[in-house]
């Protein structure tokens, strides 16, 4: 009778190692996107490059830590049977940054409305909190997050050699609009206080890591829709409160 042998250790000890050199890599880069992000000082002039520049780095320091499992999984397939890991993020990079054009059109509105403290633009953030409350609860939201949660059932369903760069990015993309489709209404919030307001980044960011990637992540969607709907609601009834949440 014979016996598999064990896979050597020194193999186990480099994936290992991989795994490790990928996470703080992409957490290192988060952190980088966070320093830029709050240093940025986004005028009403800014042109829609340079607009896209700072949101993509927001939308890498929010959400690059919340996609970690499914790059981690995509890596250990890349080291073999599928092209590299970048091919994989620059489908994430490319939905984050169409996301940032329609964002761009509606910061040019809501921007300096936040900065006068005019009641619309409270009212408006009042009503982008309960579309967020609303969204939490809805089945898009449970189908996006399971997708963003388990994200191996896409992999083996993917279309396409994956050793194939491009079959690489269009996996990574849509793995990136699944989670647009969790996260969207979060990102109408950020539009409606401003779109770089510190605190409410904070806020969403943990909110989008809690529930992608903690255990009890699906646990936090209906608590999070409760607040959100208060908040909403308090806005709605006194839009000058805005501008005590935000720092503009």
């Amino acid at each position: 009778m014979t016996t598999n042998p064990a896979p050597p250790i020194p193999a186990r000890t480099g994936r290992l190692a991989q795994d490790r050199l990928l996470i703080a890599v992409l957490l290192a880069v988060a952190a980088v996107c966070w320093w830029l992000t709050l240093r940025s000082d986004m005028a009403m002039d800014a042109a829609l490059a340079g607009f896209l520049l700072a949101w993509l780095a927001m939308m890498a320091a929010m959400m690059l830590p919340a996609v970690l499992p499914a790059v981690r999984l995509y890596a250990r397939a890349s080291a073999r049977t599928a092209a590299p890991t970048p091919f994989f993020l620059a489908g994430y990079l490319l939905v984050w940054t169409s996301l940032g054009v329609p964002a761009y059109l509606a910061w040019r509105v809501v921007s300096p409305a936040v900065m006068d403290g005019e009641a619309w633009v409270g009212r408006f953030a009042g009503v982008a909190l309960l579309v967020a409350a609303a969204h939490q609860l809805s089945p898009l939201k449970d189908v996006c997050l399971s997708r963003c949660r388990t994200p191996l059932g896409m992999f083996l369903r993917a279309r396409g050699n994956l050793r194939n760069p491009l079959t690489a990015v269009r996996l990574g993309a849509g793995h990136a609009a699944y989670c647009v489709g969790c996260c969207w209404a979060f990102m109408l919030v950020l539009v409606a206080v401003g779109v770089m307001e510190p605190l409410w980044m904070v806020g969403v960011a943990g909110l989008i890591f809690a529930e992608k990637v903690l255990p009890f992540g699906k646990r936090v969607v209906r608590p999070a829709a409760l607040l959100l709907a208060a908040t909403g609601l308090l806005l709605l009834v006194a839009p000058h409160l805005l501008s005590t949440l935000t720092t503009a």
